[in-house]
């Protein structure tokens, strides 16, 4: 493959889309720092996975890997990768969907009174398959990436980190990302549909809140021309909730 000096050579609208690598909060993100910052959050240290437990679920999912490394990214990874990338692509996992079934109850987006939702790459037999971002880390970039890639993802039970096939341009490629772990109790494939908008329109932590998560995710699908009708019609369907509940509360 040959090297490319831009590596928004094959996207040039991207460039002004994605977050800048060496200013992004997920940088130098840590649960140290968070817990530093607010002791609060001390609650959930039997919750998060250590650091010897992190780095071991890194061993294992990188074990047998060599050379230049894709990750797909499908959510906020796809704006705000905070990886330093030698190119980004356009790629489609085929057999997986985009699912918001990762209930937040633990103050990210969502908290137990109301309870958001991050996105999940999940096998489903039979689905379209789920387009996003391919980002290409150097070889030698690897090992420092991905440590930060995995403190940024793998902050505790949710995901499983795996290599699928991904058809990037007229090629397929092994990537890594971040699937379901259906073993995990905060993992709700069983969510019905009302309840993923009342999770979405109500859930807010200290990243912010579940809908404008949903609404990045949306707006880059936009620009990148994706569909994904569940997310689309999810989002209308949540601002739809909002404007009939702040009528309601106006009339009151």
């Amino acid at each position: 493959m040959p090297e490319l000096t831009n590596p928004f050579a094959h996207h040039p609208e991207l460039c002004d889309r994605i977050a800048d690598t060496e200013t992004s909060y997920f940088r130098t993100f840590s649960v140290e720092a968070i817990m530093a910052a607010d002791p609060q959050q001390e609650a959930l240290r039997d919750w998060v996975h250590t650091d010897a437990q992190r780095e071991a679920i890194r061993a294992e999912a990188l074990a047998g890997h060599s050379g230049d490394l894709w990750v797909f990214g499908y959510g906020s990874l796809m704006w705000d990768p905070a990886l330093r990338f030698a190119e980004v692509r356009r790629a489609h996992v085929a057999g997986h969907a985009r699912r918001l079934i990762l209930v937040d109850t633990r103050g990210g987006r969502g908290t137990k009174e109301a309870p958001g939702l991050f996105a999940t790459l999940d096998a489903v037999e039979g689905c379209d398959g789920c387009e996003g971002l391919a980002f290409r880390i150097a070889a030698a970039d690897v090992e420092a990436e991905t440590e930060i890639l995995f403190r940024r993802e793998m902050i505790a039970p949710g995901y499983l980190a795996r290599f699928v096939p991904a058809r990037i341009g007229d090629a397929e490629f092994r990537v890594l990302t971040f699937v379901a772990d259906h073993d995990v109790p905060d993992v709700r494939p069983d969510l019905t549909y009302e309840e993923q908008i009342r999770y979405v329109a109500h859930g807010v932590g200290d990243l912010g809140t579940s809908r404008d998560y949903l609404a990045n995710i949306v707006g880059h699908f936009t620009h990148l021309g994706i569909t994904d009708a569940h997310c689309s019609d999810l989002l209308c369907a949540v601002d739809a909730h909002l404007t009939i509940m702040a009528n309601k509360e106006a009339s009151e």
